[in-house]
């Protein structure tokens, strides 16, 4: 098959380069949205978006545009936005929730590792590609001794505080180097300059994404592997607190109580008595057991038998009761009704 500089077969096919920009228009759109990844239009997006890029990847091939023979001086300018490609559907592939997700680490883990290697081979960057983990258990940092442990940590401290400064000017780079590339008279210096740059700033992201892979792998397979066990015996769970309960002279009274405190369970004597004996509290038995006599009836019975007992003393003539109704008549006398009342003073 034949093809062009700008990396268009000679078929009826669609240009890789529209191919290529308008998954590019995509990816911008979901990077810079502000619709939840996880929402239906936003998944729609990034699934065409990656379809593209997997089309601009199988053209790519077919076309041979890279080389391990070749540096990245031997590249036209315009293939150099190509060699993006597995980082951008490494970046695209995290974004995804419909599928499980320790196979879309794994597949995102492929590109990334792939776009990092092949930007070594041509000179971008020559950071080592980190190798995974045994297993995600770092079998390899416990036969390590202590000393070899401080000095990796604190290179790789160094490192991390080197890629940031480096990351920082990359994306001022970026900046300047984008407001250029809208110009309609755009040079060739100025492209190449954008395109590497961009290459060099996805290289750090590159390594970013690895190690939160790394981070989060050993995560997904406990997961997986304790998916089917049963879950722990948990303690018998609390009991629920106590709450107030009102005692209530007769069913008006809790009709009341209960109307005007409906989150405060209101009930008669009688119930309160019911519900002790089925809690087993006081003795049970049918019900001629059950005192039936109110709190109400309890202090009617007791004003009529203290009117009995002064019937029966005034009768008898009792002396006691003789003097205490005359000491109450002369101090009527002396004290007439209403006098304690402010209002009735003069």
């Amino acid at each position: 098959m034949s093809q062009n500089e700008a990396g268009q077969s000679t078929d009826d096919r669609e240009p890789l380069k529209q191919i290529f920009d308008d998954a590019m228009k995509l990816f911008d759109t979901i990077e810079n949205g502000k619709e939840a990844t996880n929402s239906d239009p936003v998944q729609t997006s990034i699934k065409a978006a990656i379809s593209k890029f997997e089309k601009a990847t199988n053209m790519v091939s077919m076309l041979g545009l890279f080389s391990k023979n070749e540096s990245l001086e031997e590249l036209p300018t315009e293939t150099l936005q190509y060699l993006l490609l597995p980082a951008l559907l490494g970046t695209l592939t995290l974004k995804l929730c419909s599928q499980h997700r320790k196979e879309i680490i794994d597949v995102a883990e492929i590109y990334f590792r792939d776009f990092l290697q092949r930007c070594k081979d041509y000179g971008v960057t020559d950071v080592e590609v980190p190798q995974p983990s045994a297993n995600g258990e770092g079998t390899i940092s416990r036969v390590q001794s202590e000393q070899a442990k401080i000095a990796t940590m604190v290179m790789t401290r160094e490192a991390k505080i080197k890629r940031y400064k480096e990351q920082k000017e990359l994306k001022d780079k970026l900046s300047t180097l984008s407001k250029a590339m809208t110009s309609y008279n755009v040079d060739d210096e100025t492209k190449r300059q954008y395109f590497t740059t961009l290459l060099l700033n996805y290289v750090n992201e590159a390594l970013d994404e690895l190690a939160s892979i790394e981070q989060e792998r050993p995560i997904l397979e406990y997961m997986e592997k304790h998916a089917g066990e049963p879950k722990p015996h948990t303690d018998r769970p609390r009991p629920p607190p106590l709450k107030p309960v009102i005692i209530t002279k007769d069913a008006v009274q809790k009709a009341v109580f209960g109307l005007g405190y409906p989150s405060i369970p209101a009930m008669t004597v009688e119930e309160f008595y019911d519900q002790r004996v089925r809690e087993g509290i006081f003795p049970g038995g049918n019900s001629s057991n059950i005192p039936h006599t109110t709190l109400q009836n309890a202090e009617t019975d007791g004003d009529e038998a203290d009117k009995i007992q002064k019937e029966q003393l005034e009768e008898e003539d009792d002396p006691e009761e003789l003097a205490r109704k005359r000491n109450m008549d002369e101090y009527k006398d002396d004290h007439r009704r209403g006098w304690g009342n402010r209002y009735n003073r003069s």
